[in-house]
C-alpha cells in the first residue's frame, strides 16, 4: 500500500510540474443545419467546475461529454508524464452568417483559466465546407464529422456511413466525345486501411487517367448528410461505339475505426478498434450517341473543337535531294490524341516519309487539350515549281451536334537544283518503265542445232534416272512403316519439338501452368515414341531401364529424369516453382539432342 501511494504521489507531482494549457478545437466552416463539435482540451492539469462558452447562431446538442487520458514514461531514471482532459460540446448550425462562440473556462490549481472566443463560418444549405480545425486533433478524439456518439464499437457500420460511389460527369455523350469518371469513397468513420480487390471495368472506353493522391481531405453533403470524401479515382472516358455502356461495380476491403469507451481510475477512456468491412461499389451507365450520317469523305474519327495550322521548314529556299519538313498543327480540346494523321498529296516529284507525330496534351479541364504536331518529311527530286493542294479537315462538335469542316490552304514550293541524284526509293516508287539496257546484249552471227548437243539428251535421262530414284525410295518407304515400333522411334524427335513449340508459346505469354503441363506432355510422350513404351506402362523405372538398354549413360539418364521431375514438382505446385522457362526449354531441347546422337552410335 505504500508504493502505490508513493507511486501515485510521484505521478502527480510529475504532471503538476508541468504548465497547464486550456485550448478549444472547431472547424473553421459549417453548414447551415449541420451539427458540428466543439471541443475544450486541458492538457497537464487537473479541472474542475468546467463552465460552458456563450454561443449565438448556433443550438446545443449535446455535452459536454468529458473524457481522461493519461501516460507516463520513466527513461534513464526521469520521469514524464502528460495528461488532458476533453470536454466536447455538440451544437447544431440555425442560421447562415457567423456563429461566435464565447470563452469556456475551468478551475485548475486554484485559479480559473479561460480560452480566446472565436468564429466559425456558417455556409447556406447545399455549400461546400472546410472543416479542417483550427488546431490539431488530439488522438482518439471524436472526428469533426460525426457525433460522439456514433463511434462506438458495438454499432454496426451501414451502407449510409460508409459507401464508394461512381459518378460520371454527363448522362449522354456522343462516340469519342470526352466523360470524366470519378470514383469517391464516402464515410462518416476515420478509414485506417483500403484496398480495391476488384477494380471496375471500362468496357467500349479509351481511358486516360488523371494522376491524383487519394486523401479523406473534403467534405460533402449527399442525401442531406454530411461526409468526409476521398477522390479514389478520376479517369477521361472516350467511348468507342454507341448504346448503353456500363462501368462494373468495385469491390473494395476497407477498415474503419470506432471507439471502446470504458472508464479507470484516470476517468474515461476512449480506445480506438478497427473494424474491416467489404464494400461493394455501384454501377455506372451511360448512354453513347452514334455519330451523325452520312460522315463527310474528310471525317477520321476527330471530336471536338478544333483548329488548323501548317508550315514548312525552312520557309524558302528548297533545293532538290535536301530534306525538308510540312508541319501540320492541330489544336484543340477533345480526344485530340487520337486523331489520325491526315493524307496529304505531295507531288508526284517528292520522295515522301511517313509523318511523325508529338502530342502535348493536358487533362486539367476534365477533356484533353492542347496540340498535336504531325511532321511530314519530304525530299524534293527534281526542281521546278510545285504545290501541296489545300485539304479539308472535318471534326464533329458535340455541343453543335454537327460536323465542322476547316479548309487548309495550299502551299507553293519553289524547287532549286541542289547536290546529288534522285534517291533509290524514289525511282522504284514512281517509275513503271525500267531504263533501257544499254552496251553488250550477247547477240551472235552464228548458231548449233540443240539435237546434236549431248545436253539435249541428257535432259531426257535426267527424268528417267528422278523416276527410279522415286521407285526406290517410295519401296523404301512402304517397307519403314510397316515397322510400326521404327516409325514412331524416327518420329519421336520431330513429335517433341512441335511440342516444344507450343511450350515456348505458353512461356511467351507468362502461363507457367500451362508451360509445364506442356512439356511434361512432350517429354513423356517423346520416351514413348522413342523407346517404344505403351502409354500404359510410361514409368520412371521403365525408361531409365530402357535408356539404360541402349548404352546411354549414367549422366544422360539422371538429366532426363531430373528434368521430368522438375516438369512434374513446377505443374502440381506453381506457387513454389521458380526459374527461367526459357532455361528449361533449352535444358530439354539439349537433352532430347543428346539422346538422338547416342541412339545413332548404338545403330552404328
Amino acid at each position: 500500500m505504500k508504493r502505490i501511494i508513493n507511486i501515485a504521489i510521484l505521478l502527480l507531482t510529475a504532471v503538476v510540474a508541468q504548465a497547464a494549457s486550456f485550448t478549444v478545437e472547431a472547424p473553421r466552416q459549417v453548414i447551415e443545419g449541420n451539427k458540428f463539435n466543439v471541443t475544450f482540451v486541458l492538457n497537464n492539469g487537473e479541472g474542475s467546475s468546467f463552465s460552458a462558452p456563450e454561443v449565438s447562431g448556433a443550438k446545443l446538442i449535446y455535452g459536454p461529454s468529458v473524457s481522461h487520458s493519461y501516460s507516463s514514461s520513466w527513461v534513464n531514471g526521469k520521469s514524464s508524464s502528460s495528461s488532458s482532459e476533453e470536454y466536447t460540446m455538440i451544437y447544431k448550425a440555425t442560421s447562415t452568417g457567423k456563429c461566435h462562440i464565447g470563452a469556456a473556462s475551468i478551475v485548475v490549481g486554484g485559479k480559473r483559466v479561460a480560452t480566446k472566443p472565436f468564429t466559425i463560418d456558417v455556409l447556406p444549405s447545399g455549400s461546400h465546407a472546410n472543416s479542417q480545425p483550427q488546431h490539431q486533433t488530439t488522438p482518439g478524439a471524436p472526428t469533426p464529422y460525426s457525433d460522439p456518439m456514433t463511434q462506438s464499437a458495438d454499432k454496426a457500420v451501414s451502407g449510409k456511413d460508409l459507401f464508394v460511389r461512381i459518378e460520371m460527369s454527363k448522362p449522354r455523350v456522343y462516340e469519342q466525345q470526352a466523360v470524366v469518371c470519378t470514383i469517391k469513397l464516402y464515410t462518416k468513420y476515420q478509414v485506417s486501411q483500403f484496398i480495391p480487390t476488384i477494380q471496375p471495368s471500362f468496357d467500349g472506353f479509351l481511358i486516360e487517367e488523371i494522376a491524383m493522391q487519394p486523401s479523406l481531405n473534403k467534405v460533402e453533403t449527399f442525401n442531406g448528410e454530411q461526409y468526409m470524401v476521398a477522390t479514389l479515382k478520376k479517369c477521361i472516358l472516350y467511348p468507342q461505339q454507341s448504346g448503353k455502356l456500363t462501368i462494373t461495380s468495385g469491390n473494395y476491403d476497407v477498415s474503419v475505426v470506432q471507439f471502446d469507451t470504458f472508464r479507470s481510475i484516470f476517468g474515461t477512456i476512449s480506445k480506438p478498434v478497427e473494424k474491416d468491412l467489404k464494400v461493394t461499389s455501384n454501377k455506372a451507365t451511360i448512354n453513347i450517341l452514334p455519330l451523325p450520317e452520312p460522315k463527310p469523305a474528310s471525317f477520321t474519327g476527330a471530336v471536338g473543337r478544333f483548329n488548323v495550322t501548317t508550315d514548312l521548314k525552312p520557309a524558302t529556299g528548297f533545293k532538290t535531294y535536301s530534306a525538308a519538313t510540312y508541319r501540320y498543327t492541330i489544336s484543340g480540346t477533345g480526344n485530340i490524341k487520337y486523331i489520325k494523321a491526315p493524307e496529304i498529296k505531295f507531288p508526284e516529284q517528292f520522295d515522301v516519309y511517313d509523318p511523325k507525330t508529338d502530342a502535348h496534351v493536358n487533362d486539367a479541364a476534365g477533356d484533353m487539350s492542347g496540340k498535336v504536331v504531325m511532321d511530314y518529311t519530304f525530299i524534293p527530286q527534281y526542281a521546278g515549281e510545285f504545290e501541296i493542294p489545300a485539304s479539308e479537315f472535318t471534326y464533329f462538335d458535340p455541343e453543335a451536334g454537327k460536323y465542322e469542316t476547316i479548309t487548309v490552304p495550299g502551299r507553293h514550293l519553289t524547287v532549286a537544283k541542289g547536290e546529288g541524284q534522285p534517291s533509290n526509293h524514289y525511282r522504284m516508287k514512281n517509275m513503271d518503265i525500267r531504263p533501257i539496257k544499254n552496251g553488250d546484249l550477247g547477240l551472235k552471227k552464228s548458231h548449233s542445232y540443240i539435237v546434236g548437243n549431248w545436253a539435249y539428251w541428257l535432259w531426257f535421262l535426267l527424268p528417267l534416272l528422278a523416276l527410279v530414284a522415286l521407285l526406290m525410295y517410295y519401296r523404301k518407304q512402304l517397307k519403314e512403316r510397316a515397322d510400326v515400333r521404327r516409325m514412331r522411334s524416327k518420329r519421336a524427335s520431330k513429335v517433341a519439338q512441335r511440342r516444344l513449340k507450343a511450350a515456348r508459346g505458353f512461356a511467351a505469354r507468362g502461363d507457367r501452368s500451362g508451360f509445364y503441363a506442356e512439356m511434361l506432355n512432350a517429354l513423356w510422350g517423346y520416351m514413348s515414341d522413342k523407346l517404344s513404351i505403351p502409354v500404359s506402362e510410361l514409368s520412371k523405372d521403365n525408361i531409365n531401364a530402357e535408356l539404360e538398354q541402349y548404352g546411354i549413360d549414367e549422366t544422360l539418364r539422371k538429366a532426363s529424369m531430373d528434368l521430368i521431375d522438375k516438369c512434374e514438382f513446377a505443374q502440381y505446385a506453381p506457387e513454389l516453382a521458380s526459374g527461367d522457362m526459357n532455361a528449361v526449354l533449352d535444358e530439354a531441347a539439349g537433352i532430347i539432342d543428346r539422346l538422338e546422337s547416342v541412339k545413332s552410335k548404338v545403330r552404328s
